[in-house]
């Protein structure tokens, strides 16, 4: 007998759902016919085959949306293409809100889809009931519609996605498990199967609700935990008109689809019942898990006011189906940290259909181009920390994610389960100073500090929460006197060795080699000269560098730099963060609090900016950094762990006389805005240049050696002006709305761009946001001081007045002062 499977390939894919058949497909539309696709069971039989089947387009990021778009698109054509039908309906969805937040929440959608050319509209309550006649409009104050939107089926579409994939030349092999992926010289050399091994270039795991188990068994972190998710199916329900738009009542946790005359109601309910924690059953196929209808009452208790006919419609199925889902709500795609060669495209958080046809795209275009195709960093499998795998914290964790992706989406809206992961060696102190924290990377930090226990709790809204006149206070007194941040959870590398130097001059955008004592500020930059990187980077020795990056970008930069590193230097890299906790001492008195406690001379000339040095504060040695992300006079001080309580003490006791107060992440934010400070992932990423984001300072073209991405740059200063760039905006009227991200900025009337952050500035009294500007004859001052420009939130247009300069001390004066 033949044999099923071949001796090699280019590319094995493990998993047979839809992730698995669009990646293989898309594989083969660039050319990488040889392909061989290997499922356990049968193709659709793990999470698939019970989808619901929502198309919907609108996502958190434009590339996000970009996937979805495309996938809607491909749903068109794809039965034509294969001659498998898929089910799809182009009949629009309409979400409806019950409370302004939620209005607000959904315009904000709205004006954000239009960067993207998304089609949707704000409707009344009447227009929603034209649309969905059958609804009790009780409560409901608006909503809206997204004609582009559908439904689909999702086994049909993985079959028309695997018969594309095969009539592309790749080969498709049910009935085989794949017992563990071959490694070598730490990168994925193949499969080992029952049946043989496959020697491969490449090897994907798409193995949905299984994949973190079977990634773990190979040292591979993929983040993920199976959740029970609950729909009811309705018998056939006469009056029940055909072509239905998908509807989402997400104030009331509940999504409904018609097919077929039927209705299926299904919900993401704010508590979930995570599932599997020991262990998903290895013969677990096309199963479904066992009723709970106490669980789901609540659910139909208020779908049967929502939709009276319910009240006295049958219900013909009540299924309970895991999916799987990760600690932020995103899925995981791209190469694995830990080795070369291991992609995934799981976790998919029950947006998986709608998702297929663009992650099968991009995660192919990434195998054959050995990098993505656009800036997929929400999304990278690197944003994750390796501790997130950890059984009880996914389990934790998995209880709310499955809920968020019906809740509100709050600005600053924060995790409440699976927390105090990560704490820096000065959380309880700063807890007894009335830190409310907030968490990032599962670091437990400071937003702002509580006064007198006022704000306690955050009082989310899309305007001025609880905190904002706190933090007002905190960003004034940083900015008079001097402010005590704790920034331990920046992440700090050490790298050494005799070719140090060299490697990070490769890596680096700006000159790395300078005198001992000398900090840069430099980005990383990949062959498109776009943005890998934004860090400092310090030179402690002849062959020892600290370089400093943030708390998000951990495995990301540390991947970086391990596989950007030349096979045989001699450079030795090491992450040093726990054993370097980090406090920030910022504002114009930070200079005599400091010399005070250290009998140090830190003037202009002794102690110039960007200069690093030791010094004595207390008993403990630190390395005091002059640098700040707040635009003020400033010292970042690096304490060996062992100190670090014994500094933040002496710190505290000294302070009082110099007006010291405690300052928070959320005032952190302000302050950057105000100086226009980019924040890697959102104002700068992958596809931004360092001229395009306005860091051509931080550039040194004619380096010896030159470096990653240099070529790149060369050509766009060839292309002439630059066409498109990043710019600070400062809204004119007193109550203007707060930005956040991607509001859409218009000039004379014309879409040129959207917002990539957003906050208040409190030292200038301004709602503030910085976003990209496009403009064919290119974008400088005289074109920003010529235009009248406008910022779109929630529908509506207000005036702002655009600057490359910062908002605030544009000179610098205060930070050389």
């Amino acid at each position: 007998m033949a044999a099923r499977i071949p001796e090699k390939a280019e590319v094995v894919v493990i998993g047979g759902g839809i992730a698995g058949c669009s990646v293989t497909y898309h594989l083969t539309k660039i050319g990488v016919s040889d392909v061989v696709l290997l499922e356990r069971k049968q193709l659709t039989c793990g999470t698939t085959w019970h989808a619901a089947g929502l198309v919907t387009q609108l996502r958190a990021t434009r590339n996000m949306t970009e996937l979805a778009k495309y996938t809607g698109e491909l749903f068109h054509n794809l039965s034509s293409e294969t001659g498998q039908e898929t089910g799809f309906k182009q009949n629009g969805a309409l979400r409806l809100a019950k409370t302004p937040g939620r209005l607000e929440e959904l315009l904000r959608g709205a004006s954000m889809g239009r960067n993207f050319g998304l089609e949707m509209h704000a409707v009344s309550p009447a227009e929603i009931k034209e649309r969905w006649p059958l609804l009790n409009l009780d409560g409901v104050i608006g909503g809206i519609w997204a004609p582009k939107d559908g439904q689909v089926n999702p086994a049909d579409v993985t079959q028309a996605f695997a018969k594309g994939a095969r009539m592309g030349g790749a080969k498709i092999v049910e009935s085989l498990s794949v017992d563990r992926i071959l490694v070598e010289h730490g990168r994925a050399v193949g499969v080992s199967t029952s049946e043989g091994d496959i020697r491969a270039q490449n090897v994907v795991i798409c193995g949905g609700m299984w994949s973190r188990e079977f990634a773990a068994e190979h040292g591979v972190s993929l983040p993920l935990h199976a959740a029970e998710h609950f729909y009811v199916v309705t018998e056939t329900i006469p009056e029940l008109p055909r072509n239905l738009p998908v509807l989402f009542v997400t104030d009331e946790e509940a999504y409904y689809k018609e097919d077929a005359g039927k209705l299926l109601v299904g919900c993401f309910e704010k508590e979930a019942k995570p599932w599997a924690r020991e262990g998903i059953p290895k013969e677990f196929c096309f199963d479904s898990l066992p009723e709970d209808f106490e669980h789901f009452e609540r659910i139909l208790d208020m779908a049967i006011n929502r939709v009276p006919v319910l009240e006295k419609t049958g219900i013909q199925l009540f299924f309970n189906g895991p999916e799987s889902f990760t600690p932020d709500n995103r899925y995981l795609l791209g190469e694995t940290s830990e080795v070369s060669g291991l992609f995934t495209a799981s976790g998919f958080n029950s947006v998986g259909i709608l998702s297929s046809g663009g992650v099968g795209k991009a995660l192919a275009s990434w195998i054959k181009e050995g990098h993505a195709p656009v800036d997929l960093a929400d999304v990278d499998v690197l944003r994750m920390q390796p501790f997130q795998s950890n059984k009880t914290y996914l389990y934790d964790r998995t209880k709310e994610v499955l809920g968020l992706l019906f809740d509100m989406h709050w600005p600053y809206r924060q995790y409440a389960t699976a927390r105090n992961v990560r704490q820096s060696i000065f959380h309880d102190r700063l807890k007894a100073l009335g830190a409310v924290m907030t968490e990032a990377a599962g670091w437990e930090r400071p937003g702002y500090f509580s006064l007198n226990g006022k704000a306690r709790e955050i009082e989310y809204s899309y305007g001025r929460q609880n905190w904002f006149d706190i933090v007002g206070a905190e960003c004034r007194n940083t900015g008079q006197q001097v402010a005590l941040f704790d920034q331990s959870c920046f992440i700090k590398y050490m790298v050494d060795g005799r070719d140090a130097c060299a490697v990070l001059n490769r890596i680096c955008a700006n000159d790395v080699d300078v005198p001992v004592g000398k900090l840069v500020y430099t980005q990383c930059l990949n062959e498109r000269g776009g943005i890998e990187a934004d860090v400092t980077v310090t030179r402690l020795a002849e062959d020892s560098y600290l370089f400093v990056t943030a708390a998000m970008s951990q495995a990301r930069d540390f991947t970086w730099l391990r596989r950007h590193t030349p096979e045989g230097a001699h450079v030795f890299i090491r992450d040093v963060t726990s054993g370097l906790p980090m406090l920030g001492v910022m504002g114009p008195n930070a200079r005599p609090l400091l010399e005070r406690l250290s009998a140090c001379d830190l003037s202009n000339s002794a102690f110039p900016f960007a200069s690093s040095q030791e010094i004595e504060v207390g008993y403990a040695k630190v390395r005091a950094s002059r640098v700040t992300y707040v635009g003020e006079l400033g010292w970042e001080l690096y304490v060996p762990a062992e100190f670090a309580a014994h500094v933040f003490d002496t710190i505290i006791a000294a302070g009082t006389e110099y007006g010291l107060c405690q300052s928070g992440y959320f005032a952190l934010g302000s302050m950057r805005m105000e100086k226009g400070y980019r924040h890697w992932g959102h104002d700068i990423g992958p596809e931004d240049t360092p001229y395009q984001a306005g860091l051509g300072f931080a550039v040194k073209l004619e380096k010896p050696g030159g470096f990653i991405g240099r070529d790149a740059l060369l050509r766009q200063k060839e292309q002439g002006p630059i066409r498109r760039r990043l710019v600070q905006f400062r809204m004119v009227e007193p109550d203007a709305p707060l930005v956040y991200h991607q509001e859409p900025v218009w000039a004379d009337g014309h879409l040129v761009g959207s917002i990539t952050s957003g906050a208040y500035g409190h030292r200038i009294g301004a709602s503030l946001g910085m976003g990209y500007v496009e403009n064919a004859d290119g974008v400088d001052a005289s074109f920003l001081a010529e235009s009248e420009f406008e910022i779109e939130v929630a529908g509506a247009r207000h005036k702002a007045v655009a600057q490359l300069a910062a908002q605030y001390d544009p000179s610098n004066s205060k930070i050389l002062a």
